[in-house]
Parts: C-alpha cells; structure tokens; sequence
C-alpha cells in the first residue's frame, strides 16, 4: 500500500524489513509468503528472490520524512498479521522501527489499530467475491 510511491533504495530496504518481520517468529506462513510476493509486485521488484537480514540501526537515514516512515510501519504491521496475530517477536521488531522512525507509541497503537480496521473490511469485501 502506497510502496510505489518510495525511491529504489527504500523499496529494496522495505523488502528487507518486510522479510525481517517475517523470519522473526521463526515461522514461515503461507499468507506471508503470499503478502511477500504482492509487495514485491507492488514495488516492482518481482525479480528478487534471496533476501537477507537488515540491521534496523540507521534505516531513519533511508527514510528521512514522515510519509515513507508512515508507509513502512501501515506495511510492516498489516504482513504482521496476515497470518492471523501479531506474534511478540513481530511486535517487538516493528515497534523498534518505529522507535528508529521517531513515531510516538501512541501513534504506532493508532497506526495498529487502523491497519486491522482496514484488514477486516478488506476480508469482508473478499466475501462479497465468494
């Protein structure tokens, strides 16, 4: 959502963040692999196949203004919990972005409870598909 709109580097470290959300709870659901794959067409990088592991420190350097920030975090916890919760180890990784982001935990609660507003009536309008 919206990863078209961030510059080449910050769409290959998104992808890199993304797959550090997904390899933290040291589980690998089908729908995460799936939401990978959606991300990867949404920002054009379909090609990429090996990922690996992305230090946090210093990613506010990537994303310097509060839009691409704000993007990120929407993403990362919406792959978060497309396999069903938003395990500790997830939790935990995406608030520490967040704090490298300097978004306020209110915020990122805010930021939280949007994304799984959003994903319900998204689940609801695949229903109306069915």
């Amino acid at each position: 959502m919206w990863l078209s709109t961030l510059g080449t580097t910050q769409r290959h470290t998104m992808l890199r963040l993304a797959h550090n959300v997904i390899v933290s709870d040291g589980l690998l659901d089908p729908n995460e692999e799936g939401m990978l794959v959606e991300l990867k067409q949404e920002m054009g990088l379909s090609e990429i196949d090996e990922l690996e592991y992305l230090e946090v420190e210093g990613i506010q350097d990537v994303f310097e203004d509060q839009r691409s920030r704000i993007i990120v975090l929407i993403n990362l916890i919406k792959l978060s919990y497309v396999d069903g919760a938003f395990e500790i180890e997830e939790e935990c990784l995406v608030k520490q972005i967040a704090r490298a982001f300097d978004v306020a935990e209110n915020d990122f609660l805010l930021l939280d409870n949007w994304v799984r507003r959003l994903s319900a009536l998204e689940e609801e309008a695949e229903a109306f598909f069915n």
